[in-house]
Formats: structure tokens, C-alpha cells, sequence
């Protein structure tokens, strides 16, 4: 572990539920508060970031389909909790005067920049933090897909995705005792072994640009600064 970061550029992929913290919906403005600082001690670093937040805490658009409905509309209808969720961090962000821009798959200019490679890349040249809202616009597509592709376009070193646990493991450890952490696998061991870290098309176009997927703990305070410099609980998927 050293003090200097080990990537310079990366994504962070936070799921919705984490907004959530111990209630049973919507945000928890003390959780936004705590992964916003942690961001904060990232860009302290001199680490350029990005962000995409699922929108689970609000809405999922599987569950309109699951009962019937549209799914098409089910996912627009999650695209635009992302987005809720996107504006709580940036305001996190901003009171502690990190310069944050927003910017939506989903076009929508009253409340937030539209996304574009070239904005993106202006934003972070300018040292702003950029949160990517709207999934990838389209319906069919999870918020993880969104992170492999906004960090492929992002030119990002690495995919940061934060979850419930400390890494990947065998089984779920919080229903097996017994499940023991990996602390390295490749993209493929991932897709071939059907490991729930990120959907299939996700972990391919991860793979397809030779990005990093580090899975850590979005509850633990500081974990994202530790690995960025070498440390803390974690497991690396990578090809090398």
C-alpha cells in the first residue's frame, strides 16, 4: 500500500439500495453525505471520478414487467430514479464544495446536462466530478451496463463497484458462514463461474476494453480511498 493512488481515472458504480441506508426507500441524506466524502478524499488524491447510481431504491422497471406491465416503461420510469439519485449526490458533493455536474442519458436541460463523450471529458479536465444519470438511455439495460459503458467512454482505469459486501464470494456470506472471499478472478472466471457481480453484458464490455472491476463495500467509510492506494478488503477482476 502506498500513499500515491494507483489509478488516476475511474468509475464508481454505487447501487441505489446503498442510497437507501437503513430505511426501506428513498435516500438517506447521511449515506450520501458519507459516500460523497469518500469521493471527496478520492478527488484529494488528485483521482479524476465518475458516477453512475442504480435507481433501486426508488423504482426498478423489472418489477412493472413482473406484474404485467410495459417493460419499456418500467425501465424509463427507473432511468428517471437514477437520475433522482444522481442530483442527491452532486448536492452531497457540493456542500462540500466539490464541483460536481450532472449528466443525463435522458435528455432533460431544466434540471441537468445532457451526456456526451465530449462533455464528459471537458468536466473531468476541469477537475469536476461527473455523475452519470439515465442508465444508458435505453430500456433493456441495467445501471450496471451503463457503468461499463460511460467507464469504457470515460477512458476510466478502472470500474469501482460498491455493494453490500467486501468483495466476491463463493456464496452469499451473509446467509453461508462458511463462503470465502475471492481476491482475484478474471473476467472470465466471472462470466463462467455465473458469479452476481455485475449482468453478463457488463462484465463482457469490461472485458472487451480491458478494464478493471474492483468490488469492494459501499458501507465502509474510507474503503474506497484505502484501495485506490493499495489497500482494504477487496476482490480484482482482471485478465493480468
Amino acid at each position: 500500500m502506498t500513499s500515491e493512488p494507483i489509478y488516476k481515472r475511474v468509475l464508481l458504480k454505487a447501487s441505489g439500495e446503498a442510497m437507501m441506508g437503513a430505511q426501506g426507500f428513498g435516500i438517506d441524506v447521511a449515506v450520501a453525505d458519507r459516500i460523497a466524502s469518500d469521493i471527496a478524499d478520492a478527488r484529494q488524491m488528485g483521482v479524476e471520478v465518475g458516477v453512475v447510481i442504480g435507481g433501486g431504491n426508488i423504482f426498478r422497471g423489472v418489477a412493472v414487467a413482473s406484474k404485467g406491465g410495459d417493460r419499456v416503461t418500467g425501465d424509463h420510469m427507473g432511468m428517471l430514479g437514477t437520475v433522482i439519485n444522481a442530483l442527491a449526490l452532486a448536492t452531497s458533493l457540493r456542500k462540500l464544495n466539490i464541483d460536481t455536474v450532472v449528466l443525463s442519458a435522458i435528455s432533460m436541460p431544466e434540471i441537468c446536462e445532457s451526456f456526451s463523450q465530449r462533455a464528459t471529458l471537458y468536466h473531468l479536465s476541469l477537475g469536476r466530478v461527473v455523475i452519470f444519470a439515465g442508465g444508458t438511455g435505453n430500456p433493456f439495460f441495467t445501471t450496471d451496463s451503463a457503468a461499463a459503458l460511460r467507464a469504457a467512454e470515460m477512458g476510466a482505469e478502472a470500474i469501482f463497484k460498491g455493494t453490500q459486501v467486501d468483495g466476491i464470494y463463493t456464496a452469499d456470506p451473509k446467509k453461508d458462514p462458511t463462503a470465502t472471499r475471492f481476491d482475484h478472478l478474471s473476467h472470465k472466471e466471472v462470466l463462467d463461474r455465473g458469479l452476481a457481480v455485475m449482468d453478463v453484458a457488463a462484465v463482457a464490455l469490461a472485458r472487451e476494453n480491458s478494464i478493471p472491476i474492483i468490488v469492494f463495500s459501499i458501507h465502509e467509510k474510507g474503503r474506497f480511498g484505502e484501495i485506490l492506494t493499495g489497500g482494504g478488503l477487496k476482490t480484482i477482476v482482471s485478465d493480468n
